[in-house]
């Protein structure tokens, strides 16, 4: 009776229509590799390989002790709220009201309740590629269409005013700008910023500004959010950030939107049924990451220092591999590097193969850039020792060697 009703139940088309997550795919894969006693080192997860800091540790044991293990408000405790308008107002330069504030389990969740929030059946959001996996699925599920527009290297993967243009059809909705980006690790001036705005504002687009690796840069360029450039962008532009990567907290799932008010009540009441609140305990922890501004600032210094350090001595160890090539990115933790040459000159049909091979030889498991709409590429994090990406970087430098034609 169970095997025939499990025959018969059909799942939903839109998750069927969903692309598994190839990040976690190559994590498994390497895992699995692992336990079976090989020596994997991986450069697929996107994650700080710091611990979270022991002040923040702390400050969720107070909240544990002091009863704060119950239901919260949907949209996050006013505490909280308050901590990040102040964050905004110091960081971005950036004016915000509670009710222009939603705490989220999760960016993740954050960038998934506006899609479900903003869009109708067919409605279109144009997704520069290369892109974070989770983007054209968050649309998709909301029943829109991702557009994808593709960009080139020798622009940075950076999306320009004309390609933008040419994308907007009668149904675009929405824009989503990822600064620095997930994956290349590109960032965008305030110049091309305002440009791309302009562009928004003739067409009334919204903008979704995925700000997560705000903090993570390593230039003397600065971060600079679009919705800071002008009251009419700010109006209409969602801002997403959290403290997942800006204080090694990936596994307390906290982000939060900040944007026009009526999107966020909307976002708000789209969790009351989806998640009830972000975890009590969390919201806590995050409190405490951004109001003690001392522990924050050393801490933030220390993450700049060792990732600053790592991509130097990781690029500069990728260029010198025959048939790789990469522009240097601003931040997050991610290097880009276009392989085909590589795997071409290697007798692979693809990137794809050239990647699964290199696992299967030498242990090191990157991300096809396939997954993030760019086949030529492949998407290395630097987020562990420097030991390992000298390591990494003699074991691809031996893989391509040792395949050459």
């Amino acid at each position: 009776m169970i095997n025939t009703l499990q025959k018969n139940i059909q799942l939903s088309d839109r998750v069927q229509s969903l692309t598994p997550s190839s990040t976690l795919a190559i994590s498994a894969k390497a895992k699995q590799l692992s336990k079976e006693g090989y020596d994997v080192i991986g450069l697929g997860v996107g994650e700080p390989d710091f611990n979270t800091p022991n002040y923040i540790i702390e400050a969720a044991s107070r909240a544990l002790a002091d009863g704060h293990t119950k239901y919260t408000p949907t949209g996050g405790i006013n505490e909280l709220k308050e901590a990040i308008i102040h964050k905004f107002k110091a960081d971005n330069q950036l004016h915000y009201n509670q009710n222009q504030i939603i705490v989220t389990t999760g960016a993740k969740y954050g960038l998934y309740a506006i899609f479900q929030s903003l869009l109708n059946a067919g409605d279109e959001v144009i997704i520069p590629a290369p892109f974070w996996v989770s983007y054209p699925e968050h649309v998709k599920l909301a029943g829109g269409v991702p557009i994808f527009t593709g960009t080139v290297e020798s622009n940075n993967f950076k999306l320009t005013p004309t390609q933008l243009e040419q994308s907007i059809t009668d149904k675009t909705k929405a824009v989503i700008i990822n600064s620095p980006s997930n994956p290349t690790g590109m960032m965008y001036s305030p110049e091309e910023l305002l440009a791309l705005g302009e562009v928004c504002l003739r067409h009334n687009l919204l903008i979704v500004s995925d700000e997560i690796y705000e903090r993570l840069v390593y230039t003397d360029e600065k971060h600079v959010s679009i919705a800071a450039l002008s009251d009419e962008l700010k109006e209409q532009t969602v801002v997403i950030n959290g403290v997942s990567k800006s204080h090694a907290m990936t596994g307390w799932r906290i982000g939060y939107a900040a944007g026009p008010e009526n999107i966020i009540q909307a976002m708000t009441n789209h969790a009351s049924h989806a998640i009830s609140n972000p975890t009590s305990v969390a919201q806590y922890a995050a409190l405490e990451a951004y109001q003690n501004e001392k522990e924050n600032n050393y801490i933030h210094a220390q993450m700049i220092s060792v990732f600053k350090e790592r991509l130097d001595i990781f690029y500069d160890l990728i260029q010198q591999i025959p048939g790789v090539t990469s522009n240097k990115p601003s931040g997050a933790f991610y290097i880009f590097p276009n392989v085909k040459e590589a795997a071409t000159m290697n007798g692979f049909v693809n990137v794809n193969d050239w990647v699964t091979a290199l696992l299967e030889e030498e242990k090191v498991a990157l991300v096809p850039g396939s997954s993030f709409g760019a086949p030529d590429n492949v998407r290395l994090s630097y987020a562990t020792s420097t030991d390992l990406l000298i390591e990494a970087a003699i074991r691809i430098k031996r893989f391509v060697t040792n395949h050459q034609l």
